[in-house]
């Protein structure tokens, strides 16, 4: 479909603004479907005052002064849909008891900590930057060697890749760096004990099953489907050097209704004077966007630090902090590692969220 074209606009998106002005990305399906860019004499996001609910939200893990009220150690769900739910989960000593998640697959990634994944497949060992990928019903034990911090990405659908299309099989990441487990490494650490506990959970219950032996006694395994893990050392992000590409661009993982983005360090807009080199404001249609701040320096906001995660529901807007175009105009690269999930229905905050949240960061773009 041809665009109408009204009033002073841009030629091309995010390229040579007309002065004075700030662009806006006005579309449907995430940046997939129809779309405007609306040029507005000042950013919609330069609010004084914001009253009621909906509003861009922070929280940083850092502030956790409460145990996790959960039945899992550790285990702080955040948000939460009929889709998927985000939690964090600190762990300095090894699990006590093997664990099947029956309701959702699970995907861990690890912002700190090294230590070892035990699972029906066999064990894998995990350092700082690794995703777990743990299907639904698979029993597993998390032994780490550091103390460990988690962001926990629960999935009632399976998490698949996505399609690269034009761009082949082998973009952003090479599917043969990712490692399964190997069962004739050694079953587990724990000592040998004269009664194992499994629990399970179901439908949000938790029911503990006794064993006589270790239920995870697998001596091989084949097929397609199994644990993995994927470093973002091993992730080659797609870039543009005349056009700031859209956070689809940085798909790792999809499942229904949600995906995963990993953001890292690639070149800037380097290629165009006029370019954008920061995220164009967006007010987010379709999807609520969560993002978890890992490590590095996150050039389109400020107050942000690593093990922080903001929340920006559907109906507001949100881009870049006042000061992050004039600060990135002579950077020549990203230096961040984040991850982001964009949900397609609206996401809940859940009760442990308030504990950690940043009372003020709607007040940041002021």
């Amino acid at each position: 479909m041809i665009p109408w074209i009204k009033g002073q606009v841009s030629r091309q998106a995010h390229v040579d603004l007309p002065p004075n002005t700030f662009e806006e990305e006005y579309a449907r399906s995430g940046f997939s479907g129809k779309y405007a860019h609306l040029y507005r004499s000042a950013p919609p996001v330069g609010w004084t005052h914001i009253e009621g609910d909906l509003k861009p939200r922070a929280y940083d893990i850092k502030l956790r002064s409460i145990k996790s009220q959960h039945l899992l150690e550790g285990r702080m769900p955040l948000l939460g849909n009929q889709d998927v739910v985000v939690s964090i989960q600190p762990l300095d000593k090894p699990m006590s008891y093997f664990f099947r998640n029956a309701d959702s697959d699970e995907l861990y990634f690890a912002h700190k900590g090294s230590g070892r994944l035990e699972t029906d497949f066999g064990p894998l060992t995990y350092e700082t930057g690794d995703y777990l990928y743990i299907p639904r019903g698979t029993v597993y034990r998390l032994d780490p060697k550091t103390a460990s911090e988690f962001l926990l990405i629960e999935s009632a659908s399976e998490f698949q890749f996505p399609d690269k299309g034009m761009l082949g099989q082998h973009a952003l990441f090479d599917p043969a760096v990712l490692e399964v487990p190997d069962p004739s490494l050694g079953v587990t650490t724990m000592t040998q004990a004269s009664s194992y506990e499994l629990k399970i959970q179901r439908e949000g219950q938790i029911t503990t099953v006794h064993y006589p032996f270790c239920p995870i006694n697998t001596i091989g395994w084949k097929g397609t489907l199994s644990v993995w893990k994927l470093n973002v050392r091993d992730i080659r992000p797609i870039s543009s050097d005349r056009y700031h590409l859209p956070p689809s661009a940085h798909t790792t993982l999809v499942a229904k209704n949600f995906v995963v983005c990993s953001f890292l360090p690639r070149p800037l807009e380097n290629g165009d004077p006029k370019a954008m080199k920061v995220p164009f404001y967006h007010s987010n249609i379709d999807y609520d966007e969560v993002l978890f701040y890992h490590a590095g320096d996150f050039f389109s906001r400020s107050g942000i630090s690593h093990g922080m995660l903001t929340f920006h529901p559907q109906g507001i807007h949100h881009g870049p902090h006042p000061k992050a175009i004039a600060r990135t105009n002579q950077q020549q690269n990203t230096n961040e590692i984040a991850v982001m999930i964009d949900t397609r229905y609206p996401l809940k905050r859940l009760e442990q969220s308030n504990r950690i949240e940043i009372e003020d960061y709607w007040k940041s773009w002021m």
